[in-house]
């Protein structure tokens, strides 16, 4: 997909003075991941009767909020994550944030805000990313990652929908979500704390979900793990989400290789990575399902063999292999903790088409410079 945008329907002001080439190299070196932020920002405000206004390309800064705003009282805050890649021949492409723009607008329908309208969405992030595309690294593995959020701005005590809201756009560039490398990280299966129930706001990608779920996190890194997997609220047995991540399952299966992941019930994200992973297997010649896995199985499609990988994915992390699961009734190993062949394949896959240096069967790149 390409968008061009017209660019008298923007603020623009930009930084002054930039970064000079040099420090911002410096700035870029031994990258992380959301640690390092380019020059500008978008900003967009929402108010009752005018709507959405003009979208602002400002410095990179400080918000001003009133104490009584919304967000900082009944939490209504929303965001999304995606990617701008270089390619081979210097042009920038960003991964699917058209998809990342409807779940946007789904998420913002969840919480009572107002929808962004997904064009505004994807030409806003163009705009900055043509003006700070000196942030976009290069590296295999790197990549300059994009934060929209929206905050509610209302300065009212009142439990009500904020009708004010503010929409921002961030960039970082970054290199991996796991400091380790891609290698296979420890989890720990939580049967004390859930992430999202049913008819809650599981499917939405809010920032409630997210400090929720610090405490289990926090519990998993005392058991020595790197991650939490999560279980379903109700049943406390089948496997959901892991972290702020999609997680997998790779079979052996009749002959036949089958890459299995939770379906969607509305308590868990419908994360754009593990969709395009499922369309993806298939183009690899393997199957692909979506179904309820317990706990139960887990563990007994390892020990029988029927069960040969495991790995999360998403769009920091993009895949990282699952090597050990721990739980208060004992731990697996899984492939040896050696990262397996199919999440090899995928991610390779996966990065060759955001990279540029594989075809884009799918159409998912959409060109910004």
């Amino acid at each position: 997909m390409t968008t061009t945008s017209n660019l008298q329907n923007y603020d623009i002001q930009l930084a002054d003075p930039r970064v000079s080439p040099e420090a911002r190299r410096e700035r870029m070196q031994n990258l992380g991941f959301g640690k390092v932020f380019s020059e500008h920002m978008i900003q967009v405000s929402y108010t009752p009767g005018r709507g959405w206004g003009r979208v602002a390309l400002k410095p990179y800064g400080p918000l001003v909020l009133d104490p009584a705003s919304s967000v900082l009282h009944y939490g209504q805050a929303i965001f999304e994550g995606f990617k701008a890649y270089r390619q081979p021949d210097g042009r920038i492409r960003t991964f699917r944030p058209d998809a990342n723009a409807r779940r946007f607008r789904q998420s913002a329908r969840r919480l009572a805000m107002p929808e962004l309208p997904e064009e505004i969405f994807v030409e806003a992030a163009d705009l900055l990313i043509r003006t700070d595309r000196d942030w976009v690294p290069s590296a295999a593995g790197e990549s300059l990652y994009l934060r929209p959020l929206m905050i509610a701005t209302d300065a009212a005590l009142g439990v009500d929908a904020s009708r004010e809201n503010l929409c921002l756009i961030l960039a970082s560039p970054s290199g991996a979500y796991f400091p380790k490398g891609v290698k296979p990280v420890t989890v720990w299966v939580s049967d004390e704390y859930v992430r999202a129930a049913p008819g809650g706001t599981g499917a939405a990608k809010c920032a409630g979900n997210y400090a929720a779920s610090l405490i289990a996190q926090a519990q998993a890194k005392g058991e020595g793990c790197d991650q939490v997997v999560w279980l379903d609220a109700v049943h406390r047995r089948y496997i959901e989400e892991m972290g702020g991540m999609n997680i997998m399952f790779v079979y052996k299966e009749k002959g036949e290789t089958v890459l299995v992941t939770p379906e969607l019930t509305g308590s868990l994200l419908p994360g754009i990575t593990r969709l395009s992973l499922l369309e993806l297997a298939q183009d690899l010649g393997f199957k692909a399902e979506e179904r309820r896995i317990s706990v139960e199985e887990w563990g007994a499609a390892l020990l029988e063999g029927r069960m040969t990988e495991a790995f999360a994915c998403g769009t920091a992390a993009v895949i990282t292999p699952i090597g050990t699961v721990k739980s208060r009734n004992g731990q697996w190993i899984i492939n040896n903790r050696e990262t397996g062949p199919v999440a090899a394949r995928l991610r390779e896959a996966l990065l060759g088409i955001q990279h540029g240096t594989a075809p884009d069967p799918h159409g998912w790149m959409h060109t910004v410079c």
